[in-house]
Order: structure tokens, then sequence, then C-alpha cells
């Protein structure tokens, strides 16, 4: 489940997007203008962004510039009724990373959100993920980008799928990840085919474990759902 914001001024659409995106399994929050969704994005975490440019108060260019200062790498996606390729050019070099125009159908709309959602969990697309367990437990850091990750100055051994793994668990650190969510980050791995044994996860998370053993952080497997990066509370 991702959470998304949707921000959109009008209110039949705003309820109808979020009416869809919940049936789809997303949490959802809605903003009716600009300022609205700054102080949504301020004290909550979104996984990814339904954004309407012709919004009140602060309009949706203004706001996504806004969101591409503090979060880089959140995922945008643009709804407008402007449907001139300027407007759709000025929109992407401000840094959204889809747009869709209005009128539209909402199977694409999901799917466009499904891929850009997809993405944003491959390390390739993160920056150096860093976590700390507790004050006195080394951090762990990983590169986003190569197969690589260390506890304090202590550099981790790691195969290509642990790594992919490592880096989405720091990622979605304290929410739960599925095996769906695993498997399809490994299919954006170069040299890594194949169909996963039934166990082969488990055999990945054990792994993980133990190279996890002083971090002060522990993969919790969430019966039924998949599984969990949290601060130990041994």
């Amino acid at each position: 489940m991702s959470s998304l914001l949707i921000i959109e001024d009008d209110e039949l659409l705003r309820d109808g997007l979020s009416a869809q995106f919940n049936q789809a399994g997303h949490s959802v929050m809605t903003a009716a203008d600009g300022e609205a969704a700054q102080a949504l994005i301020e004290l909550h975490r979104f996984d990814g962004v339904v954004l309407d440019l012709g919004l009140p108060k602060i309009s949706g260019m203004e706001l996504l510039r806004w969101v591409r200062k503090r979060l880089p790498a959140l995922p945008v996606l643009i709804l407008t009724a402007r449907e001139g390729v300027d407007d759709r050019v000025q929109g992407l070099n401000a840094g959204a990373d889809d747009y869709l125009t209005k009128p539209f159908n909402m199977a694409e709309l999901q799917a466009r959100m499904g891929a850009l959602l997809r993405r944003a969990r491959l390390p390739a697309f993160g920056g150096s993920l860093e976590l700390a367990g507790s004050p006195t437990a080394r951090p762990l850091r990983v590169d986003a980008t190569l197969p690589q990750a260390w506890l304090g100055d202590e550099a981790l051994e790691l195969t290509q799928r642990e790594w992919a793994l490592l880096s989405l668990l720091v990622s979605q650190a304290g929410r739960v990840v599925s095996r769906e969510d695993v498997l399809e980050t490994w299919q954006g791995e170069p040299g890594e085919p194949g169909a996963l044994a039934s166990n082969a996860l488990e055999v990945y998370i054990h792994r993980l474990r133990r190279k996890l053993v002083d971090s002060g952080l522990n993969i919790r497997n969430v019966r039924g759902l998949g599984y969990m990066l949290e601060t130990s509370t041994t």
C-alpha cells in the first residue's frame, strides 16, 4: 500500500480520484489548494502526488517547484486541463515525472501512477540512504546507486539481490514491504533473471538479519503481509 496525496480544487473530481485510489488499496489524503497541500506535505510522508496545475492560493506550478526543492525524489504526476505542448514541457521541466490532460482515463491514471511508484522503489532512483537504529548503534548507510552498504565505517559484503532488498527496506523503513514489492525491485536489477523459489526470499531476509546484528535494526516478519525494517526492541 502506498500513501498518496491528491491536490485538486474540483471537489467532485477530487473525491472521485480519492475513492478510486482507495479502492485500489492506497492510503489517500487530499488538498483543495496549494497552501493546504504544503501543510500536508510538511506533516506527512507521501509516496506519490497527483497534482492539478490550476490551483487557488498557490499555483500548481509554484507548488511543484516548492516540492522539488524539498523532496527531489517524490513522484509527481501532473493532472491538468491545459493541453498545449508548452504547458506540458514547462511542467516536466519544473520537475513533474508524468503528465495527463483532462479528460483522462482512470485506468491509465492508475497505471501511470503505479509505474511511478514502482520506479521510485528502485535503488538507482534514490540517493544515499542512512538509518540509525539507536543513538548507541552504528548507523546503516546504503549507497542507492551501487551495491554497497556500511555499518558505521565497516563495509558490508552484499550480493546484488541483498543490496536491492536492503535498499528497499531502508527506503520504506517503518512500513511493510510486500513480497511483490521485492520481486518488482529485483526485476529491475541487471543480471538477476529467473523466477524466485518459494523459500528464497526468507533466505535473503535471514542473511540480512545476520549482517544487521550490530545496527540496532531488525527486519520483522509481518505475518501475511511482508517485512518491515524497524528499530530493534532488544
